[in-house]
């Protein structure tokens, strides 16, 4: 399977008194995998071209499987494409490590024009960067 990894390192703020790790950074960690991910598309570099081919999340689930404790060792954030559309896709995630699965969530994210406030479609090279990550 093509999918993509990030080690999203924890933060000791992340955590509650007990140390276990608050069920919102979750979704910061997906954030923050996703970010790096998406650094890889070829994009426009100049802030008109980026807020109209930007990205937003329209949907997020997550299923926790198992607490996650502060520790000094990062979580690895897997990511791939589970399917997309014209103008959205979707991302399916698991975060864990060697051991054990804490989460699974999915994303949907829609293209976007910031600037006349609307869905767009994907570009050929948008759609060419997701097929690297897609299923098998």
């Amino acid at each position: 399977m093509h999918r993509y990894t990030y080690p999203c390192p924890l933060r000791w703020a992340d955590a509650d008194a007990y140390g276990h790790v608050n069920n919102a950074m979750f979704l910061r960690y997906m954030e923050e995998a996703r970010t790096r991910m998406f650094q890889e598309v070829v994009g426009a570099t100049h802030e008109d071209g980026r807020r109209q081919n930007a990205f937003v999340v329209g949907r997020s689930v997550i299923d926790f499987r198992a607490p996650l404790y502060y520790r000094d060792a990062p979580v690895d954030v897997h990511i791939r494409v589970a399917k997309s559309s014209a103008a959205s896709f979707e991302l399916a995630y698991e975060i864990s490590d060697n051991n054990l699965l804490y989460a699974e969530a999915t994303t949907t994210i829609v293209a976007y024009n910031l600037d006349i406030g609307r869905p767009r479609r994907l570009s050929g090279p948008e759609r060419d960067f997701l097929a690297r990550y897609n299923k098998p």
